[in-house]
């Protein structure tokens, strides 16, 4: 007997588990500053710490896009559960630095899970522009999670909080998707050929494949990297590190749960484009001005990097349907596989920009904030290469529809 597909609690389920890995991404950020105190890490150190986040993410994207077909997506979330778990609790009872590198690994792998199997199922579930709009939905969470993610975190270390009982607060959602997911029977692939991987790889190859591919490491970069060290940056500027982490990613949340009319009138590449003008102005601000023009220049990066990742994720389903799980997986994949190369590097400018400016005499808050703004500067370059690169897909794809929308979802 065929069970009936509970969408509504299958899309709920996906949420919760973006959730959880929103909370691991605002809560470890909050955390990054007592993490170098408790265990004598420097920039660089907790910058590796951070690419463990994002490296475990693509490695289980990639996996989970090959052999989604074959396990199915229910088997990929149990996995999710696995790691995650294990990841917050080794990360809690960590004793120093290998450990943490080791715990972060494992959360990152859930993370990447959670991507792999729920966006090409939620793509199974949904069609034409309800896709675009459940697409956008579902990955509000990420920035909607971060909101509160980075309130309970500021609270909890102002209320004077140890770090370990802020990385607890992960398993509520955690156990809340697992218990969701429990017994529900799942979609099976809307698009004919799609669970051939050959076909997968082939569709791959296409010019529009490969362009996305590259753009897709800079805006992920663009979205990231000011992202996860706000905290470290902004807390000597005179404006609360989390709030403005949470400000950048509730705009974030609301822009996405209304995506779909934004998206309908700019089309897939008038959205990129735009977004990444408006990063490369806010990520210019933020290197520039202090005190509450802070607010100001999150709220600007926060437009530009709103719709980036389910916009680009969405123009490889609608784009190149071909390319199938394995494609939305790999889109993912490079996208978090940058962003952990680049983490370290952002812990180097951060160190060589605190010697630079220590050797010009500048000490304390303003010797944090010169290095801060400095490693910022840098950081523009990221949106001002996607500023071009955009230009040219708008001018390429211009009055080409997105392929086969009606027919593959």
């Amino acid at each position: 007997m065929t069970q009936t597909i509970n969408r509504g609690a299958l899309f709920n389920a996906s949420c919760l588990a973006l959730i959880t890995t929103a909370f691991s991404f605002s809560i470890r950020a909050g955390i990054l500053p007592q993490l170098g105190d408790s265990f004598g890490l420097s920039a660089e150190q907790l910058g590796f710490i951070n690419s463990m986040w994002f490296f475990g993410f693509p490695i289980s994207m990639i996996l989970g896009g090959l052999f989604y077909h074959k396990v199915g997506p229910a088997n990929i979330m149990r996995i999710a559960f696995i790691t995650h778990t294990l990841g917050i609790l080794m990360t809690i009872f960590a004793g120093g630095y290998t450990t943490l590198l080791i715990s972060t690994l494992f959360i990152g792998f859930g993370n990447g899970c959670t991507e792999a199997a729920c966006n090409p199922m939620i793509a199974d579930m949904y069609s034409g522009t309800t896709l675009n709009k459940m697409l956008n939905r579902f990955h509000m969470w990420f920035p909607g999670g971060i909101v509160i993610g980075s309130l309970v975190s500021k609270f909890m270390t102002d209320g004077g909080m140890t770090w370990q009982a802020q990385v607890w607060v992960m398993m509520i959602p955690t156990i809340a998707y697992a218990v969701l997911f429990f017994g529900k029977a799942f979609p099976k692939p809307s698009v004919e050929g799609v669970t051939s991987v050959g076909s997968n790889i082939k569709a791959m190859f296409s010019p529009v494949f490969i362009f996305l591919f590259f753009c897709m490491a800079l805006t992920a970069i663009s979205e990231f990297g000011p992202q996860q060290w706000v905290g470290l940056i902004m807390s000597s500027s005179g404006a609360s590190p989390m709030l403005i982490l949470a400000l950048t990613t509730g705009v974030m949340a609301i822009g996405r749960f209304f995506a779909g009319p934004v998206v309908k009138a700019l089309g897939q590449t008038g959205v990129l484009l735009g977004g990444s003008i408006f990063a490369a102005i806010g990520i210019f601000l933020f290197s520039t001005v202090t005190g509450p023009m802070a607010y100001v220049a999150a709220l600007i990066f926060a437009i530009g990097v709103c719709y980036f990742w389910p916009v680009m994720v969405g123009s490889v389903a609608q784009r190149v349907p071909l390319s199938g799980a394995l494609g939305m997986s790999i889109i993912g994949g490079i996208g978090m596989f940058s962003t952990a190369i680049f983490q370290p590097i952002i812990g180097g400018w951060i160190d060589s920009a605190r010697a630079s400016q220590s050797a010009a005499g500048l000490s304390g808050d303003a010797l944090e904030l010169a290095a801060g703004q400095e490693t910022l500067m840098k950081m523009v370059t990221f949106p001002g290469i996607l500023i071009v690169l955009f230009i040219i897909f708008f001018i390429w794809q211009k009055g080409s529809k997105p392929a086969a929308t009606a027919a593959a979802h």
